[in-house]
């Protein structure tokens, strides 16, 4: 009987705790801390976006979405190598994040370093988990850089199945010469 009420108590007991604790990630409470930055990014203001997530870096130097974004402002405004220092110490606090392997690997693309570049773009396929066709037409990018010709189409294939036309418009020109089936 005291088994059956302990038990009983215990069960009690994990459901409050699971309505009373916070699901959110450290990513999510970011997301929502920043969204004035987000939209500034999304509505194209990179510059004023750029000192938005200057300063978040500095109030919250443990912020990985502050410096992803920061990242992402530097890769727009074209400073690759201060894009990769951003994205590296983002990912350096959360590696979950696939929009910085990404972001990256066209850092490292534009730097030429395709074998970087090919490695980002890589981890950004895993990490987008087949969603993400930009990822495919990436590491297919990188792939012709590095002479691995099969593998790239196999890509812009896999990207088009996605839905990504700018894949579809690299297969129509060489090195791809085979029909492209939609």
């Amino acid at each position: 009987m005291e088994v059956a009420l302990i038990c009983l108590l215990f069960v009690v007991y994990l459901t409050i705790r699971y309505y009373l604790v916070d699901h959110d990630t450290p990513a999510d409470k970011d997301r929502n801390r920043f969204r004035k930055g987000m939209d500034m990014i999304s509505n194209r203001n990179i510059t004023g976006a750029h000192s938005y997530f200057d300063e978040a870096v500095r109030q919250h130097p443990k912020s990985a979405i502050a410096y992803a974004y920061r990242g992402k402002c530097q890769l727009v405004q074209e400073n690759y190598y201060s894009a990769i220092y951003d994205l590296t110490q983002a990912i350096n606090r959360d590696n979950t994040l696939a929009d910085c392997y990404l972001d990256r690997g066209i850092a490292y693309y534009k730097t030429e370093q395709f074998n970087d570049a090919f490695r980002e773009f890589d981890k950004a396929v895993w990490h987008f988990r087949d969603e993400q066709p930009d990822a495919y037409r990436w590491r297919a990018l990188a792939r012709i850089q590095v002479r691995q010709l099969p593998q790239a189409e196999s890509d812009l294939r896999r990207a088009v199945s996605l839905g990504d036309e700018n894949s579809f418009h690299l297969l129509l020109q060489p090195p791809f010469t085979k029909p492209v089936s939609v």
